[in-house]
């Protein structure tokens, strides 16, 4: 059976961690990936007619114009919707506000459009479960391959200790967020370093900022000789739509996090076992210090944080289940049976990424 996946690139987070990375399982089970980032204008049309050729279509985070939905339902036999941010509103940055009646339309029609939601938290699933039939939407959470990752070896101590931020370009707002706690932090230990892997480099309240480029060829090892990984959430309904990819990274490294209680991480991160909870500036520096200055408690809780990994979030554990999924969604629903008002589909035309 052939797998089409629409995404947005094929270096973009969604597709290396959601699909690309299951490939082996679906692949173990008669299912064959090929990947085609959607385009604008008619290279769109191009990759909605290319739909009809596979047996399942999975649209990635995408909202199409109706239009183009209900070519991509008419062209796809089964269609799955996969989703890891609360693209029905705006984020937490927007100058405009979260609110969106647009996007919430269209976030609808997809729902209703689709054969399958793969919901990457508990609050997506809920979410998108008041849009379509019971047993439609399906938690699949963002995984990582914990054997891409050395594990830290958390020899460091006291200001010697690294601290790390990974994300994209668009998620910098929320490491600048956290200046107030990192300015505590540095109070508490002035030298300390704080690793940034990304494409930019911001300003930060700890002096010794570095910049890593991100690479998807280098991150795992960016992360794995660091000793304790950062991550915030503004505490807003555009955050409990996030996965936690970062957080996940962090301990499939070994690494301690220090985050605060929003969202995922209150799911991800056990207190005082996988990491540290932290809502204040006080909190964060008292949390942070506690980890610098104790390589043994950090390198025990990075074990405890790469252990829970293997066993709830790895690829190993959730490439199987979804090949059963969509092997069953074959199996068990006629061809195009939601031709709904509007379908979607798109292509870079030239650019077929097979996995």
């Amino acid at each position: 059976m052939k797998v089409l996946a629409l995404i947005e690139s094929a270096d973009h987070v969604c597709f290396r961690y959601r699909l690309n990375a299951m490939a082996w399982a679906l692949a173990a089970e008669g299912l064959f990936l090929e990947a085609i980032p959607l385009g604008k204008g008619w290279s769109r049309i191009a990759s909605l007619v290319q739909c009809s050729r596979f047996d399942i279509v999975v649209l990635q985070r995408k909202l199409l114009p109706a239009w183009q939905l209900a070519f991509l339902r008419r062209s796809a036999k089964r269609l799955v919707y996969d989703l890891d941010d609360a693209l029905f509103r705006r984020d937490s940055f927007s100058s405009k506000g979260q609110a969106s009646r647009s996007r919430l339309e269209s976030f609808r029609r997809t729902v209703q459009s689709a054969d399958a939601v793969l919901a990457g938290n508990d609050y997506l699933a809920q979410f998108a479960s008041a849009y379509t039939e019971t047993g439609q939407v399906h938690h699949l959470p963002t995984c990582v391959e914990p054997r891409w990752y050395a594990a830290a070896n958390h020899r460091r101590s006291g200001s010697l200790a690294r601290l790390v931020w990974i994300g994209q370009p668009s998620m910098l707002p929320s490491l600048l967020a956290m200046n107030e706690h990192l300015a505590a932090v540095a109070r508490s230990l002035p030298q300390i370093t704080l690793r940034v892997v990304c494409d930019r480099l911001p300003e930060t309240a700890v002096e010794n900022t570095e910049l890593r480029p991100w690479s998807s060829a280098t991150e795992a090892r960016e992360l794995s000789a660091c000793d304790i990984g950062l991550s915030w959430l503004c505490d807003d309904l555009w955050s409990l739509g996030k996965c936690g990819l970062k957080v996940l990274q962090y301990m499939a490294a070994g690494l301690p996090v220090v985050a605060n209680p929003v969202g995922v991480h209150a799911k991800l991160v056990v207190h005082g076992e996988t990491g540290l909870l932290a809502s204040t500036p006080a909190e964060w520096s008292e949390a942070i210090a506690l980890l610098a200055n104790n390589p043994g408690l950090r390198r025990r809780m990075g074990a405890a944080a790469r252990s829970r990994i293997e066993q709830d979030y790895s690829v190993a554990v959730w490439g199987p289940r979804l090949a059963a999924l969509l092997k069953q969604l074959v199996g068990n629903q006629p061809q195009n049976q939601k031709a709904t008002s509007q379908p979607t589909g798109l292509r870079d035309s030239r650019i077929a990424n097979r996995v």
